[in-house]
């Protein structure tokens, strides 16, 4: 199974619909909030390519972008493949 990283926020909708996504999907990930900043803000901005909106995800360090683009992807038939590695 793949490692799957997401930066989300406290109040974040799009941040809820990705991980209730991956939920589905029974997929395990490493949530980090960045609701306060700081550092993990400044992480997150700099893996995303200067990307500020959350969430962000990545699959094996791999950006994979918002929760859009997780969407697309698992719509494609692609997300499940990068799933399992």
């Amino acid at each position: 199974m793949s490692k799957v990283e997401i930066y989300t926020k406290f109040t974040c909708g799009f941040c809820f619909r990705a991980k209730a996504l991956l939920e589905k999907k029974n997929v395990s990930f490493e949530e980090t909030d960045i609701t306060m900043g700081g550092e993990k803000r400044k992480e997150m901005i700099q893996r995303a390519g200067g990307r500020t909106t959350v969430p962000q995800i990545f699959i094996d360090d791999r950006h994979i972008g918002g929760s859009d683009d997780l969407s697309a992807l698992d719509r494609s038939g692609e997300l499940d493949a990068l799933l399992a590695g």
